[in-house]
């Protein structure tokens, strides 16, 4: 049995599952297909074409499913996808596909804090966390268990790989690679988020090969190619597979290293100089007061 508020709005041909709260001021539009054990706070829109699995809870003003915000929408049929157990915090808006018959994706068990934003046609997977006001763009593809602290952005189709994360207020504007650690503006990498694999307990030899390719890659001086020929041959774990097919798949380029004066896992950015992730060219950038 379903506890509708009645001040709830319930549009046409929606499909409910069992247990579910539905607060006062709820809206949720026709067609949308809401699974068991969901809790929907006050004031929650849910909009046409969207499909909630089950044990999710929606805070209240959370928008789910409304309209892109993409000048190329020309209406059509699309899609807002979300999964299992995740927390949608206050005031969190995850927009729907743009292009007719495609979908925004959310997987399972993830956090979205308040005021977080995901827009049309994005792809996050599992045990995703995003801090208060960090901002998806469209078509960005988040993998699982990856960390986006306060107000970060990304630029659209960027790619943030496993267990990676990313420092707070930062602008991120190439793919992040799985188990990195990332921060600034631009965004570059930082060093690896050890403590995070730990957590997820990859095992001792996965963390060595990883910490093993991320100096192949970004402090050997290879270019990319040739960093990945090296990692393929000298590291052998399936966390670095990943690690090596997510590179070679990334269609705007991988964020750029720290300069060798820099220490691995210092916060700040260098003002001066940033190397290139398998460059032996340097970036110069403005020197500020």
């Amino acid at each position: 049995m379903n506890n509708i508020h009645p001040s709830a709005t319930i549009g046409k041909h929606v499909k409910l599952g069992e247990g579910n709260e539905i607060g006062p001021g709820c809206a949720i539009e026709d067609g949308v297909v809401l699974g068991s054990r969901n809790k929907l706070w006050m004031n929650v829109y849910v909009g046409p074409g969207t499909t909630i699995g089950d044990d999710n809870q929606l805070h209240m003003g959370a928008v789910v499913g409304h309209l892109p915000q993409d000048v190329a929408f020309k209406g059509g049929e699309t899609f807002t996808k979300i999964g299992h157990r995740n927390t949608i915090r206050e005031y969190v808006t995850i927009h729907r596909g743009t292009k007719d018959g495609t979908s925004t994706i959310i997987g399972d068990d993830n956090f979205f804090m308040a005021n977080a934003h995901i827009a049309h046609n994005c792809q996050v997977g599992n045990n995703v966390i995003l801090v208060n006001l960090a901002s998806l763009t469209g078509y960005c593809t988040i993998e699982e268990g990856a960390f986006l602290s306060g107000m970060v952005g990304l630029h659209q189709f960027t790619r943030v790989g496993r267990l990676a994360i990313i420092s707070a207020l930062s602008a991120v504007n190439k793919d992040v690679p799985p188990y990195m650690m990332c921060g600034g503006r631009p965004g570059v990498v930082q060093g690896l988020n050890s403590i995070g694999m730990r957590r997820a307990g990859l095992s001792v030899q996965a963390r060595e090969d990883i910490k093993r390719a991320y100096r192949l890659l970004y402090r050997s001086g290879l270019n990319i190619s040739h960093a990945l020929e090296a990692i393929d041959q000298e590291c052998h774990t399936e966390e670095v597979r990943r690690l090596v097919n997510f590179v070679r798949a990334s269609e705007r380029g991988i964020c750029a290293g720290l300069s060798e004066d820099m220490e691995e896992g210092e916060t700040l950015l260098p003002k001066k100089t940033l190397r290139a992730a398998g460059s032996q060219s340097e970036v110069v950038g403005e020197e500020t007061a």
